[in-house]
């Protein structure tokens, strides 16, 4: 795989709030040039991370947010019960989502799951981890599998949205980078430190 340039790497940081970790590529991008959607490796320091698209266009993010408080998980978890071809859909997606992950493993990696009994994170859930697929868990997972590939949940959300990426009159990234330099430019204090500087409970976000 090409490597990732650093100014990708830069503006997932600003997007995330810290260095992204087993990152492989920027799938999808916006059209002002940054990452929307990233993928990342199935194992990461010998963990197994079973998102492999992550969502971090911080427009998106944001408004997938607003959905999910006002009870848009349940609403279409309810809808994929009563919809066989919404569950047919989504049964394909989770089986896409496997196999691309699957393939990313390399032999060594693969027998060391098997050894550790954790294959089945990487080899049997589905988007994100889940094991009930009767289950969204996040609606952030759906929306990244959809940009970078096919889902058919992640697709009702995005056509929820009124845009799928921020106006030109406040590019929200390239503020966010320009406030990192702007700090950048002076001492750290302790009101600057942020979660990159401390371990993050789950990576999966």
């Amino acid at each position: 795989m090409e490597p990732i340039p650093l100014s990708d790497r830069n503006a997932i940081a600003a997007q995330i709030g810290r260095r992204p970790r087993g990152l492989l590529g920027v799938p999808v991008r916006c059209s002002y040039g940054y990452p929307q959607v990233i993928r990342v490796r199935p194992l990461i320091d010998g963990e197994p991370f079973p998102t492999l698209f992550w969502l971090t266009c911080p427009y998106l993010a944001k408004a997938v947010d607003r959905l999910e408080a006002v009870g848009w998980i349940g609403r279409l978890e309810r809808r994929l019960a009563e919809d066989g071809a919404l569950r047919e859909g989504m049964k394909r997606a989770h089986r896409r989502y496997i196999e691309a992950r699957a393939v990313l493993l390399m032999e060594d990696e693969r027998r060391t799951i098997e050894l550790r009994g954790l294959a089945s994170g990487l080899l049997e859930k589905g988007i994100g981890g889940i094991a009930d697929r009767r289950r969204l868990k996040c609606l952030h997972l759906h929306v990244a599998h959809a940009l970078a590939d096919e889902n058919p949940i992640g697709a009702i959300v995005l056509g929820m949205l009124p845009a799928l990426e921020c106006g030109p009159e406040e590019v929200i990234c390239s503020a966010l980078l320009e406030d990192g330099a702007d700090r950048s430019d002076r001492p750290i204090g302790p009101s600057d430190r942020s979660a990159t500087d401390r371990p993050s409970p789950s990576e999966a976000g």
